[in-house]
């Protein structure tokens, strides 16, 4: 069998999911791909082609830990703690999604591995059922505490699509998205995208000390999700100035992101994109989660005319990809111009990656 299991970008909605928000991520064409069969035994056997190295383990022996078979470790051992029967595997795989760029190589792991086993044994879990499985693996066994999304766009994205994903309900809409004359290009700023656990933390705290304060005058507030403009005149004398920004931040980014759906309904790729500018300042003066690179790497965006419709930090924050809307003529002369100005700045040259949206995890070839 052989499963591809692709990355995600999200084109606007950062910061909303563990606020009950709204995303709107998107499938993309980097991907991992797994040659999977069954092997006969209780012993899984991984063969990595991108790092030219195997590891086995047995199902009786699943421990938690940092390395890339911890986490195929986590979704075998999500499956055994349901009471599903698997059995051993031999499974090679390797990719193209580029390492530390912010497109979710971790999820693309976890889903493609789980996907490859509810489809071997004929297990009949559902794509939301196995998003929550890879998401626990990533939490119990890897250690990172990630939002669902990731997982979520990797098993239900659709080709030319992006999703409406509703972080409360899991539920999305489908988007599609009409690229005739642009294309998205994500900027890599070299800066390791890393999510300082304080700085999120820190961030999270805001969030709720906002809501916490919100409830004691309306208890029907249970996340920012909830919470109005006429919310925000109550909660501004309540709260220190940062917890008020930082929670203003997040409603506006919510609203933002229905905006911008509409917007994409109506074809309107210039008026997303101005959204898009809006997001990336607001993460940077107002939720301080940028950097100087994704900054400057925005700005020349936004200076460069009609051929760039819009831009901004792409992911948690601190490095990372900024993700473009370009006019597909101007593709060339942009990169041209970014990277002499980048190299000016930093003395490195940032990557770049143009980006098309594919459906989410599936069969390639059954083997028999």
């Amino acid at each position: 069998m052989l499963v591809i299991a692709p990355g995600r970008i999200n084109l606007i909605g950062e910061h909303t999911d563990y606020n009950n928000g709204y995303v709107m991520p998107a499938a993309v064409d980097k991907c991992i791909a797994f040659a999977v069969a069954l092997n006969g035994s209780d012993q899984c056997n991984f063969y990595s082609i991108d790092f030219n190295t195997s590891f086995s383990f047995k199902l009786s022996e699943l421990v938690p830990g940092a390395s890339w078979f911890h986490y195929m470790m986590g979704v075998a051992d999500g499956f055994l703690k349901m009471g599903l029967p698997i059995a051993g595997i031999n499974c090679v795989f390797g990719g193209n999604i580029p390492t530390g760029a912010g497109m979710s190589s971790s999820a693309a792991l976890c889903c493609g591995i789980a996907y490859a086993f509810n489809e071997l044994f004929y297990l009949k879990l559902s794509r939301l059922q196995l998003a929550k499985l890879a998401q626990r693996a990533e939490h119990e066994f890897a250690g990172v505490r990630c939002g669902i999304m990731d997982q979520y766009a990797s098993l239900f994205g659709e080709a030319n699509s992006a999703l409406l994903l509703d972080c409360r309900s899991l539920t999305h809409e489908i988007l599609p998205i009409n690229f005739i004359d642009a294309e998205i290009l994500l900027i890599d700023t070299k800066v390791k995208h890393e999510l300082g656990s304080s700085a999120y933390n820190e961030r999270r705290a805001a969030c709720e000390e906002g809501v916490h304060q919100l409830q004691k005058l309306k208890p029907a507030i249970q996340s920012l999700r909830d919470v109005q403009a006429t919310d925000l005149i109550i909660l501004k004398p309540k709260v220190q100035p940062d917890v008020f920004i930082k929670c203003q931040f997040i409603v506006n980014e919510i609203n933002r992101t229905l905006e911008a759906a509409q917007l994409i309904k109506a074809n309107d790729l210039a008026g997303f994109g101005k959204k898009m500018f809006e997001t990336h300042w607001g993460l940077s003066r107002d939720y301080e989660v940028s950097c100087a690179e994704s900054d400057l790497l925005v700005q020349l965006a936004q200076d460069s005319g009609d051929g760039v419709l819009g831009a901004r930090q792409m992911g948690g924050g601190f490095g990372g990809c900024t993700i473009n809307l370009v006019k597909k003529q101007a593709i060339e002369k942009y990169t041209d111009h970014i990277k002499k100005k980048y190299v000016a700045s930093f003395k490195k040259e940032p990557d770049f990656y143009s980006i098309d949206l594919c459906e989410g995890v599936h069969i390639v070839k059954a083997i028999t």
